[in-house]
């Protein structure tokens, strides 16, 4: 099956207004389709007696006028013609009647074809989630049969438009992370609410974008508690939507007190907003005015959006059940399993199979990989013929063979009624559409919270287990270790705070090191020992099992860092008790000694939300989770929106992007010309000049790169040249007020908007101006540097050569300084360098003290002070009370192939370092 993106939202809610008639109003659709039946056959029967007259007047001879057959044949054709006529007019006033009957269900139909269209725009976000409009008629047709009937034609409308929306939201969640539930809710209200006039797009463009100007406004913020980008969204705001936000930033100017108080506030989303914007401003217009103010509560005020605009069931998603998703699936549809970290759907459905006694000989597993081709195949015809489950997993590994599999799934007549199929895969953009399609898809994701993680462990856990291992430590131990599962699974949570990549810790993680636990204790019961064999279990669990898994170093620091946190004989001691987290509202403690019963009531007994400090983080960690999730949720609704329209005051399109382009251009400054300088500094030159000579390079590349593309952008928009799919990326990046990933892919790592991006683009021409012009900064700023370890590299060369040091026992240390900005230093560094630019997270800086503290509320980032960089002999250095800090280029810190880390700084502490380690502390070249 192919989908039909040709299906235009009028054409498909014509389609859907004739399944609600022929569903709501059988005889009414009856006599349409019979209606328009005789009228085709009157219309055809018109042209034939036409085209019959027209035969007999060319064959006729001599004077019509004495051609009596003749004059016989006009007369009747022209009696046919008047009765058909007739007939015609009559159809087509039977038809308008029939049209208004009609009309009174539209509403419903184009409620249906909206809610499609939403659902297969999803795929834009991710290319699992493919909908047919055949499985959304079902969807459809199933929703006019649940819904509650009634003599009243609008209060029936109303039921079949609330029935529908809720199926098709519980059937579109079914298929969707976790982290786009919100985001398919909010487009459902959103789009609604723009049907019927609610919110415009320029509302809607501003939420999602804020003010994408290249220019900074001349107008300074008033207080320097507000935030700078939420200034510059204000002004914008109120050249959008004059009406409601004329006066807004004089209201601001004069009621500091006012918008302070709201500003500090835990929840302004749910408060009452400061003078007349309580009353005057629409639900949308708060969360627009919100985006100014608190981008951190973004997520939880679109939440509340939600549920004032369609109900709290559009926020609370469906559970998903085994037994639900087997009623709902089909011998003839695969049910493909959408895989995330930690999800394991392969023991559930065994579960299952035990649950409905569909007997484990009949259920069948197969691990996808290279030359289990032939095997699949023999186990799909198998399975086919005999009724058998057949789950074939990790079917990513092996995209090129689906299109055979599909294939065979196509000539699928009559398969055993009790065959199903069963397909575990990650997301993959090159999954076939064709499968996707005809499948019912269910995402598998671990449970979400401490308690529920918890919960989902001891589910798996047998009454006996505890009592397979003699050790009187064992069940406080099983305890332990699902507890630390929990916690490294939940602190993903939280972005690369938590972990620098999202690691796949799953049940069998788990199951394994409980047989260590097991093997362990037994060993050391049979012989006596009294010691528990701690240095072996924090090895094997948190270096071999969980850190097998990490391939970060400071990921696997982490680990480590839990397994002393959480293992020791300090765990069992009676006069000092040991607790994994406690405050005044809960206490995560080990439990009392017991049978399997007494472990799951305790867990019944923790409360559903934790905080983040449970895990060892700053609680501004929930800030920055949120707020990392509202900037996700922006980028995924720019893909969700038409290309089209103006959001630049009355402007086309067309027009914007030229705009943005021109004044682009208008900042590229000329090309470094390499040639000369090269002479400049002759042959003998030193290791940091080669440096300048790669990066001068790389530079001029971006410049070539970004005038030639501009200047073609240009002419294409004029027409002068056709539109490439590469220029359309530079026009939508423009029109979205984002880089170009042509442009990014030349220019260092970063999280930032085309606007602040070129504030940075023309600070790092002005380091390297001054680098060429004059000399080598005496503070450099390292994020104006494309490969800033480079330079570090080029440093320690430079010092070894000077002092004749061996360059392989040569290493970096960090001292931070007293000068708070780089216009502070008076003279360079004897030894090393300095340099600035750095932005610390995870913790605060004392000045004062020049150690690190923790941080301060709401503040998630703190620049730092000036930075001594010094290259040293290896073997001379011996550091005391500091903790090894990774310095990333961006906050997202480093990726899965170890790109992004640029070295390690050394930050005094008088706090014990797993502290720190635990709450993520790295420094970043760049703020978002």
């Amino acid at each position: 099956m192919v989908i039909n993106y040709t299906v235009t939202l009028k054409g498909l809610e014509d389609q859907l207004l004739s399944v609600i008639v022929k569903f709501e109003r059988r005889e009414l659709e009856e006599q349409r389709e019979r209606l328009i039946q005789e009228t085709s056959d009157n219309k055809k029967l018109l042209k034939d007696l036409e085209d019959a007259l027209l035969r007999e007047l060319a064959q006729s001879q001599g004077n019509m006028l004495d051609n009596s057959e003749l004059i016989q044949t006009l007369e009747e054709t022209k009696t046919k013609a008047t009765e058909v006529s007739e007939k015609l007019k009559l159809g087509a006033k039977t038809a308008l009647d029939i049209d208004k009957l009609r009309d009174g269900y539209r509403p419903a139909a184009r409620r249906g074809a909206i809610l499609f269209f939403i659902l297969a725009e999803m795929s834009s976000i991710n290319t699992m989630y493919q909908y047919s409009l055949s499985s959304y008629l079902e969807v459809f047709q199933f929703s006019l049969k649940k819904s509650l009937p009634d003599a009243m034609l609008q209060k029936r409308l109303r039921n079949i438009m609330d029935t529908l929306t809720h199926n098709m939201y519980n059937y579109g969640c079914t298929g969707i992370f976790e982290k786009h539930k919100l985001l398919f809710s909010f487009q459902i209200a959103i789009k609604l609410e723009q049907d019927q006039g609610n919110v415009t797009q320029e509302e809607l463009d501003f939420f999602i974008k804020g003010n994408i100007a290249l220019e900074k406004s001349k107008r300074k913020k008033p207080f320097t508690w507000f935030p700078e980008e939420g200034w510059e969204d204000c002004i914008r705001l109120v050249e959008v939507l004059p009406d409601r936000f004329g006066s807004l930033l004089e209201d601001i100017e004069r009621n500091e007190k006012l918008w302070k108080k709201w500003f500090d506030h835990d929840t302004p989303e749910s408060q009452k907003y400061p003078l007349k914007y309580e009353d005057s401003l629409t639900h949308f217009q708060r969360l627009v005015l919100l985006r100014c103010f608190r981008i951190d509560r973004i997520y939880r005020a679109v939440e509340e959006y939600v549920t004032k605009s369609m109900g709290e069931k559009y926020v609370t998603p469906p559970i998903i059940s085994f037994e639900t998703v087997f009623e709902q699936s089909m011998p003839t549809s695969p049910i493909v399993f959408i895989l995330s970290p930690g999800s394991d759907p392969a023991s559930d459905l065994v579960k299952l199979a035990e649950r409905i006694e569909f007997g484990s000989n009949k259920l069948k597993f197969l691990s996808m990989g290279q030359g289990q081709e032939k095997l699949a195949l023999q186990y799909l015809e198998t399975a086919v013929a005999r009724g058998q489950w057949l789950m074939l997993q990790n079917c990513h590994l092996l995209v090129k063979w689906l299109r055979d599999l599909e294939k065979q799934l196509e000539k699928l007549t009559k398969p055993h009624p009790d065959f199903r199929l069963w397909l575990t895969t990650e997301p993959t953009p090159s999954f076939p559409i064709g499968i996707l399609q005809r499948s019912l898809k269910v995402v598998t994701e671990p449970p979400n919270g401490l308690k529920l993680n918890l919960r989902g462990t001891y589910h798996k856990i047998s009454a006996t287990a505890l009592s397979e291992c003699p050790h009187p430590a064992f069940p406080a131990l099983v305890f332990v270790l699902g507890f630390f599962h929990a916690v490294v699974q939940e602190r993903r949570k939280y972005g690369k705070i938590g972990w620098n990549i999202g690691y796949d810790f799953n049940e069998s993680d788990h199951r394994v090191c409980m047989q260590i636990l097991n093997t362990y204790l037994t060993k050391a019961h049979e012989q006596a020992e009294v010691k528990i064999p701690w240095n072996s279990l924090k090895y094997l669990i948190g270096e071999v099992m969980y850190g097998g898994r990490a391939i970060d170093d400071f990921d696997r620091r982490v680990l480590r860092t839990y397994m002393d946190e959480y293992m020791g004989d300090f765990i069992f001691d009676t006069f000092q008790p040991f607790h994994f987290y406690v405050n005044e509202n809960v206490d995560y403690r080990i439990p009392e000694d017991g049978p399997r019963d007494n472990y799951v009531d305790f867990i019944e007994g923790l409360p559903h939300a934790n905080t983040p400090e449970v895990f060892g983080l700053h609680p501004n960690a929930e800030i920055g989770y949120y707020t990392q999730a509202a900037r996700d949720m922006w980028m995924n609704l720019i893909e969700l929106q038409p290309q089209t329209g103006g959001d630049t005051g009355g402007i086309s399109r067309e027009e914007f992007i030229g705009k943005v382009a021109q004044e682009v251009l208008n900042k590229i400054p000329q090309e470094f010309e390499l040639d000369k300088i090269k002479k400049k500094y002759g042959l003998e030159i030193s290791p940091t000049t080669v440096v300048l000579l790669q990066e001068l390079e790389r530079f001029n590349n971006l410049l070539n790169r970004m005038r030639k593309s501009l200047n073609t952008l240009q002419k294409a928009l004029i027409g002068e040249v056709g539109m490439s799919s590469e220029l359309d990326d530079v026009a939508r990046a423009l029109f979205n007020g984002l880089i170009p990933f042509i442009w990014r892919r030349l220019a260092p790592d970063t999280l930032k908007s085309l606007g602040n991006w070129m504030i940075h683009f023309e600070r790092r021409y002005k380091q390297y101006y001054g680098w060429v012009n004059e000399s080598e900064p005496q503070v450099m700023w390292l994020s104006g540097l494309h490969i800033p370890e480079s330079y570090l590299t080029a440093l320690v060369q430079a010092t070894c050569r000077k002092n004749g040091w061996p360059l392989d026992k040569s290493t970096l240390y960090t001292s931070v300084t007293h000068w708070k900005k780089a216009e502070d230093v008076t003279e360079r560094a004897h030894q090393g360098c300095f340099v600035d630019g750095l932005f610390l997270e995870g913790a605060g800086w004392d000045n004062e003290n020049s150690c690190l503290i923790r941080q301060n509320p709401k503040q998630l980032i703190e620049e730092l002070p000036v930075l001594k960089i010094i290259p040293i002999e290896a073997h001379r250095l011996k550091l005391q009370n500091t903790f090894k800090t990774p310095v990333y280029v961006t906050s997202q810190r480093r990726n899965a192939m170890g790109v992004g880390l640029v070295f390690e700084a050394d930050l005094a502490t008088t706090e014990h370092i797993s502290h720190w380690t635990l709450q993520g502390v790295c420094l970043t070249l760049n703020t978002d």
